[in-house]
């Protein structure tokens, strides 16, 4: 068995994380939260107590930082010199990373794994896989992942350890950290948040115009199943004239001719400088 530090046990993602490693015979995990309250939670749901971080830091194989972006520079700084050569420091995201905020430690695999959540298109049919939204309990998912430095044999290790943490996993991704930020902040929050947001603030301003809540929102949200099952090649369809027409006059109104650029590197650089 493999030893796993777990920093951030006790918070949202850590508790997740420590869950699915209880599951698994490959890895013995070693649980450190410095709150109270994030200890507790570990005791109740877990069962185990936390750790402190040197205990778990000695002999540990994988360090998984469940923590917030902001502060991985500051923990990675705090316990790089007690991480054994060889080791592997890995992140839930590629933020912290790309920023440059880990430490120089050539004998240290860094290692970053982050889930797509399940996909809106799926087969699941077990009620609490379809409710599982954010992954990790019962709905399958993509991952992707990151080998940052470290040897090429490490990167089976890495890619076990998020099928762990994320399972059920349905496809494993493999990029460079720079595609990874194009990933996310880029694609995923900066592009498709904002969209998202401004589909709701639109469906929210049909409402205040008059639309009954239920009927604006049950019009919208199948027609984004429809058209986005034919716009992402879920489904063999075409849109009508008139739809093409709409979407053709739209664009324009909706988006400025420059909008890529967000997803060119020095604004996915000022993106990722923003979130760390």
């Amino acid at each position: 068995m493999k030893k796993v530090a777990l920093f951030g046990a006790g918070g949202k993602m850590g508790m997740r994380l420590g869950a699915n490693l209880a599951k698994s015979t490959d890895f013995e995990t070693m649980h450190v939260e410095v709150s109270q309250e994030g200890q507790e939670r570990v005791r109740a749901v877990h069962g185990v107590d936390c750790v402190e971080p040197d205990t778990a830091l000695e002999g540990a194989d994988v360090i998984v930082l469940a923590v917030p972006d902001t502060l991985i520079g500051k923990i990675s700084h705090s316990i790089i010199d007690k991480i054994k050569p060889g080791a592997m420091l890995y992140c839930l995201d590629g933020a912290a990373p790309f920023a440059g905020h880990l430490p120089e430690r050539e004998d240290v695999t860094y290692f970053v794994s982050h889930p797509c959540h399940p996909p809106i298109w799926n087969d699941e049919t077990d009620p609490d896989a379809k409710r599982d939204y954010f992954g990790g309990l019962a709905a399958k998912q993509g991952i992707v992942n990151v080998l940052i430095q470290g040897p090429e044999s490490d990167y089976a290790l890495g890619d076990l350890v998020g099928r762990t943490i994320y399972a059920p996993v349905m496809r494993s991704h493999r990029v460079t950290l720079q595609q990874f930020a194009m990933l996310e902040p880029g694609l995923s929050e900066t592009v498709n948040g904002s969209l998202m947001m401004v589909l709701r603030q639109a469906m929210d301003e049909v409402v205040e115009r008059g639309v009954p809540y239920d009927c604006a929102r049950d019009f919208l949200l199948g027609h984004m199943n429809i058209m986005g099952a034919v716009i992402f090649d879920q489904h063999k369809g075409v849109f009508s004239d008139a739809a093409n027409k709409a979407i053709e006059y739209g664009i324009p109104v909706l988006m400025r001719d420059d909008w890529k650029r967000c997803l060119d590197d020095a604004e996915i650089a000022a993106s990722v400088d923003r979130i760390t």
